[in-house]
């Protein structure tokens, strides 16, 4: 559970940073990334809470 909780902070600042060399350069490539970065992070933490949930029913 740590360990998950600390690679979605390290996810979300990854991408907070992307966004930031955006917004600083105005070049697409670091939007690109930090938007592909967020929607991983969004599916694996919808992918994890979908177990506990599975898990707590069982």
């Amino acid at each position: 559970m740590l360990l998950f909780r600390w690679a979605m902070m390290f996810l979300l600042l990854v991408a907070g940073v992307s966004f930031a060399f955006y917004i600083g350069t105005g070049q697409a490539k670091y939007r690109l990334f930090g938007l592909r970065v967020l929607k991983w992070t969004v599916i694996a933490a919808l992918g994890f809470f979908g177990v506990l949930f599975l898990e707590r029913l069982a």
